[in-house]
């Protein structure tokens, strides 16, 4: 049976030690004295499965967003470097605001 990365994290350690048991890789040999955060990585190597979160935007433009974020870092490095307290400070919450943006629309 095919599964994804959701479904396994969703599962419980018994049953993950169910599905390892029918699955002949090195991975997952001592799967009975696993705990679920090493089980679930070996089955996920097992069956070839990509074993993290993928997590959607939505409603709002990433790429824009980050490019605005590398932007406001290098303004940053310039306001140290200046020693310019105030527009470091400015700099700083305009980056806390832009990856606040990306949080919030993340589902």
């Amino acid at each position: 049976m095919s599964y994804s990365f959701e479904e396994l994290h969703n599962k419980t350690v018994e049953q993950l030690r169910e599905i390892a048991k029918g699955i002949e890789h090195e991975a997952v040999q001592g799967a009975t004295q696993m705990n679920k955060e090493r089980l679930l990585p070996a089955i996920c190597k097992a069956l070839g499965i990509d074993a993290h979160v993928h997590h959607h935007v939505v409603g709002i433009d990433k790429t824009e967003i980050k490019k605005q974020i590398r932007m406001a870092k290098a303004e940053r490095d310039q306001a140290v470097a200046a020693g310019d307290h105030r527009q470091l400070k400015q700099t700083l919450r305009k980056i806390h605001h832009l990856k606040r943006q990306i949080r919030a629309a993340t589902v």
